[in-house]
């Protein structure tokens, strides 16, 4: 009996000081957490390598994630697709004759380029097929009919349209469908002059002045040309380049394919044209059923183009917040067993979450970048998905995709020398009055640690960046 009575002292007395550890650091991170700003709500859950939860504020409250939001969608790509690995062989943009008429078809590549010095995935390189075919041609048309036309997903901001964080969805991407116009200082007091492509025009209310900081800002109303540059540049200032969104991305790869088969001799007798698919009802997985629409068989194209890895998207796509290619995986496994709808989209997404143990109660979800204020999710069902990644065999292959620490990406510059620079992997979000960050940490133990922490409702325009780091530096510091 005393010996039975001598254990249980001693397991009380070995459990004390873990108990008021715990507490301690609960209140060290709400400190850290509180010095974001009066109404900022946080979400917070951290787990250790065998699920044990270590902290958690709110952790199954909903949240806006920002950008988080990609860990969803590259989750259920890698998951979903056929091989993320190998050449993209079902990708790539095509070429075709119909008639005189050059058509351009987009099959959901993300990557293809325009650019003078481009070596790989070329736009190129089908402007040289058609010109090895034929010296003159009629329209011009790009066709991204293989998903249909929903450019935005519902709850983007409309004040993001004509930025390259809003730019349009199109199964023909081309320069991740934007447009760089430079603004370069003239004489003081006259207005600035502007370089942009023949694809826009310009309503230029930036006037050149002395001794001010320059201070350019541009818009430009959805599926209209004109862009409106206000502001000021001074006049020894560096020329400003702003990268601006395209609406209608298969009409810009046209218009560009236009220009390539011009340098290269063929003369374009015609227009640039479009083709759009409508979306209709068929496209909604809960309107038409299981059964997804039928498509006609595939036309023979004169060139089509091989993409490289998927897998190498995906990095891109973590790695710097690409929202419009985020938003072309949503796209692409919607494509497995449905129309390319954002709706089989979400489909695919919960299919996966569901294979992964996360509640449906834990998320809401509109779109695949982030850019969509309906979108909602819980800590808890975020580092659910977590470790359910790292079980896959293809987890750690994409566990390298993400930001690390004080290293590269979005995290090139948090986390640099505290206890997590270069051990911490994970993907931010910033929305308005959103930041968001889950993903993998090694505490100072050794410990392998998974966390979700997301800050919504941050006064004005401030940010929690910082509070947040400060309490998972606190956190890996304690484990």
């Amino acid at each position: 009996m005393l010996k039975g009575a001598l254990s249980l002292i001693v397991s009380l007395a070995l459990a004390m000081p873990v108990a008021a550890q715990d507490a301690g650091l609960r209140t060290r991170v709400e400190a850290a957490l509180v010095q974001a700003g009066t109404g900022t709500r946080f979400g917070l859950y951290v787990v250790d390598d065998q699920g044990r939860e270590v902290i958690a504020i709110s952790p199954d409250n909903r949240f806006m994630p920002a950008s988080n939001t990609k860990i969803f969608t590259t989750a259920t790509a890698w998951a979903t697709l056929p091989d993320m690995t190998g050449p993209d062989a079902t990708g790539g943009a095509a070429v075709r004759l119909e008639g005189r008429d050059v058509v351009l078809v987009g099959n959901g590549d993300a990557r293809l380029s325009s650019a003078d010095d481009c070596k790989t995935d070329c736009l190129g390189t089908l402007a040289d097929a058609v010109a090895a075919k034929t010296r003159v041609v009629h329209d011009v048309i790009g066709d991204d009919t293989l998903f249909p036309d929903e450019r935005w997903s519902p709850g983007m901001s409309w004040n993001n349209i004509p930025t390259r964080s809003g730019t349009g969805i199109s199964a023909l991407t081309i320069d991740d469908n934007e447009a760089v116009v430079t603004v370069m200082p003239s004489a003081a007091g006259t207005p600035a002059t502007v370089a942009l492509p023949g694809y826009y025009t310009v309503d230029n209310r930036v006037m050149t002045v002395a001794g001010a900081k320059s201070a350019v800002g541009f818009d430009r109303a959805p599926n209209t040309y004109e862009l409106r540059l206000t502001g000021t540049i001074g006049v020894d200032a560096r020329p400003e380049r702003l990268r601006v969104g395209i609406d209608d991305p298969a009409r810009y790869a046209a218009w560009r394919l236009a220009a390539l088969l011009r340098a290269r001799g063929v003369r374009v007798t015609g227009a640039i044209a479009v083709r759009h698919r409508p979306l209709l009802p068929a496209d909604d997985p809960a309107v038409r059923g299981a059964a997804p629409p039928a498509r006609p068989p595939a036309e023979p194209v004169l060139a089509k183009l091989t993409p490289p890895p998927l897998a190498g998207d995906v990095r891109i796509t973590n790695k710097v917040s690409q929202n419009l290619h985020a938003e072309l995986f949503l796209r692409r496994v919607a494509l497995v067993a449905g129309s390319g709808s954002i709706a089989d989209g979400q489909v695919a997404v919960r299919r996966v979450l569901a294979q992964a143990g996360v509640p449906r109660t834990a998320f809401d979800l509109s779109d695949g970048s982030g850019m969509s204020t309906y979108n909602r999710v819980s800590p808890r069902g975020v580092v659910t998905l977590l470790r359910w990644i790292a079980t896959q065999p293809w987890g750690t292959a994409w566990r390298d995709t993400l930001p690390v620490g004080g290293i590269d990406g979005t995290l090139a510059r948090r986390f640099a020398g505290t206890i997590l620079d270069r051990k911490l992997f994970a993907k931010t979000g910033t929305i308005n009055a959103t930041n968001a960050l889950s993903g993998y940490m090694t505490a100072a133990s050794g410990r392998a640690l998974t966390f979700s922490i997301i800050a919504n409702d941050m006064p004005a325009d401030a940010s929690a960046t910082k509070a947040m780091d400060a309490a998972l530096v606190l956190i890996a510091a304690a484990n």
